[in-house]
C-alpha cells in the first residue's frame, strides 16, 4: 500500500473533503464524516479508514494492519506497515470505507454529493 497513492484516491472520490484534525492527522471526509485518517507526514507512514464487519477479523489478523486506535469499536482498521496490503486491496479497501459512510449520510445529501465513482 502506497500510502501517497491512498490520499490521492481518497481526494478523487465525489464530494471528498480534507482537514487536518488533533493538531496533526489528515482525515478524508464526506458529507463531514471520515473515511480515512493518516498523519500529515509527507510522506505518510499509516492509514485508518473503515471496513465492513465481516472483513474487520480477517484484516487485524494479518501482520501490520492493527484495529484502529479510539475507532475499532466502529470497525475501523490501522495500517501500519504499507506492506500489508497490495496498492489494489487497499484501493478496494478506501473505496469501500467511502461507500460504506456515504451510504449513512442522508438522501439529500447523497442527492447533492452525487453517486460514488
Amino acid at each position: 500500500m502506497d500510502f501517497e497513492r491512498a490520499k490521492a484516491l481518497c481526494r478523487s472520490f465525489p464530494g471528498a473533503t480534507e482537514d487536518i484534525k488533533w493538531g496533526a492527522d489528515l482525515v478524508f471526509s464526506v458529507g463531514e464524516k471520515m473515511f480515512a485518517v493518516t498523519n500529515n507526514d509527507s510522506p505518510a507512514n499509516g492509514m485508518s479508514f473503515k471496513v465492513d464487519d465481516e472483513r474487520f477479523l480477517e484484516l487485524t489478523d494479518r501482520p501490520g494492519i492493527i484495529p484502529a486506535p479510539y475507532l475499532a469499536r466502529a470497525k475501523w482498521v490501522y495500517v501500519e506497515d504499507g506492506k500489508a496490503l497490495g496498492d489494489a486491496e487497499a484501493e478496494a479497501l478506501l473505496r469501500r470505507s467511502y461507500e460504506l459512510v456515504f451510504a449513512k449520510l442522508t438522501k439529500k445529501l447523497q442527492r447533492e454529493i452525487g453517486e460514488p465513482a
